[in-house]
């Protein structure tokens, strides 16, 4: 017994020091390790496994959608970036630059993509000329890179993966209509697949993408009360269209520019998913997207006839749900520990006891509650068991969600909330900037979003006491 609490050991408390455990939950979990240039992270097999069933779910909703998936390539001329000012302005601080080809200094830079807007642009430039090339939808899986000063898997890294939305349209409204459905989509995934809630709004003015006319978002809350930005969908009116010359011959005849969006969710998500449901054990991944969602552990293996059984229970299984059985000979308290530092919802125990008996324990990951099932109705059990863990993931985040989000009329409330309830805050906000990075230098919360859904907590900015103009969530954020 010693040796299995040794094992967990190993993951430092969330209540002593939550960067830490984070850190310790993604090494000990095998999700990632570190690369060899700083910021950098290796994906191991069990965090890409996670990853894949999330793309695969996103993939799934953009092919329903219309869209295409294309590839453009990793490197921007210098020049080509240089057309849309404000885009670069944005991005100027990340970018990563090429200056040689092997020996030879290149006459241009080259940037390492840290988003594809232009090269989309440039595109859609030579190849939209008439409404009826009208809309273009595309989506790139692909890498970016972006010159992060300080890093932490996931969250933030110099390489991340990520897909990027491109569309382009003949109308502002059915470019606003796309910006809006993706958006959907990002927060259906997030609620319905990683099981936590999330506030929908759009960013304030500074905070929004840069090149945007207007950035929606979707904000979730972790275990430590900080916001993450768990999705973005932009409209980017026809800035980009300007910029590029992108026009098209409308059916009158006349020359428009085209409207456009682009939308992204990447791999940062996986520090969401760590952060919203992990515990003090480790992962706790929700059925829907965990690629082993009950493990079978055979107990006392060794004895005739235990390890068949198991698996005889495998290959019964397999076509119900995404199954797996540790048949080595380590020992099952070993097991136990792993599998629930890995965060796999059920496991599935079963000795020469439970064979005599025509039976199984259930475990579940999220509650630790146990329950002898008879193998006669294990297939029917064992699923609905899977969609009480999901359910019970999401109330769990909800609940904390709801806990810790706080009112503040006057920045003396602000600061205070803060620090005695970490969440979000809901505060009037008067529309100026200044009051905005005031907030920011003196508490070092951001605005997350303003949401659609406005409530009146009070008449008078949070900060200067002006009339208000709109009601704005706050938080500190990742």
């Amino acid at each position: 017994m010693a040796k299995n609490k040794q094992y967990v050991e190993k993951i430092t408390a969330m209540e002593d020091d939550f960067a830490q455990w984070y850190t310790d939950v993604v090494k000990q979990a095998e999700l990632v390790d570190y690369g060899n240039v700083r910021g950098t992270m290796i994906i191991k097999p069990y965090g890409f496994a996670i990853w894949e069933n999330i793309r695969d779910e996103l993939d799934k909703k953009f092919k329903e959608t219309g869209h295409s998936n294309v590839y453009f390539p990793l490197f921007i001329p210098e020049s080509m970036l240089q057309k849309e000012k404000d885009h670069i302005e944005g991005f100027a601080p990340e970018v990563a630059w090429v200056t040689h080809g092997g020996e030879e200094e290149l006459t241009e830079r080259i940037c390492v993509r840290p988003t594809s807007e232009v090269l989309f642009g440039e595109y859609y430039s030579k190849n939209i000329h008439s409404y009826r090339d009208l809309p273009k939808l595309y989506n790139q899986w692909s890498n970016v890179v972006r010159w992060e000063k300080t890093t932490r898997p996931f969250l933030r890294s110099l390489e991340f993966l990520w897909q990027e939305g491109h569309t382009s349209h003949a109308t502002r409204e059915d470019a606003e209509a796309e910006t809006k459905q993706m958006f959907e989509i990002y927060a259906d995934i997030c609620e319905n697949y990683l099981a936590f809630p999330v506030l929908r709004g759009k960013k304030t003015e500074s905070e929004k993408f840069a090149g945007a006319d207007y950035t929606l978002t979707i904000e979730s809350l972790m275990h430590d009360g900080k916001a993450l930005q768990s999705g973005t969908s932009h409209y980017l009116g026809t800035g980009f269209a300007e910029a590029f010359d992108i026009n098209f011959l409308d059916e009158n005849g006349e020359q428009k520019p085209v409207h456009q969006t682009s939308w992204g969710m990447s791999t940062r998500i996986m520090g969401a998913l760590i952060m919203v449901h992990g515990d003090n054990r480790g992962l706790v991944i929700p059925p829907r997207i965990a690629p082993t969602q009950a493990m079978i552990v055979p107990v006392a293996q060794h004895k005739e006839g235990v390890l068949d059984k198991a698996y005889d229970l495998r290959d019964r299984l397999q076509n119900l749900v995404r199954v797996d059985i540790d048949g080595s000979d380590k020992k099952p308290g070993w097991k136990f520990n792993e599998y629930e530092m890995k965060g796999i919802p059920v496991r599935i125990e079963m000795g020469p006891k439970d064979i005599e008996k025509d039976q199984v324990v259930l475990v579940r990951r999220d509650t630790g509650d146990k329950e002898f099932v008879p193998l006669a109705e294990l297939e029917e059990r064992l699923p609905a068991l899977l969609e009480e863990v999901q359910r019970n993931l999401y109330d769990q985040a909800q609940e904390h969600l709801e806990e810790t989000t706080t009112t503040a009329v006057n920045m003396d409330e602000f600061k205070q909330a803060l620090e005695e309830s970490p969440g979000f805050i809901k505060a009037m906000w008067c529309g100026d900037e200044a009051c905005e990075e005031k907030i920011k230098e003196e508490t070092s919360a951001t605005s997350r979003c303003i949401p659609f859904e406005q409530e009146k907590v009070s008449d008078t900015c949070v900060c200067c006491g002006r009339e208000a103009k709109e009601m704005v969530y706050w938080a500190r954020a990742y």
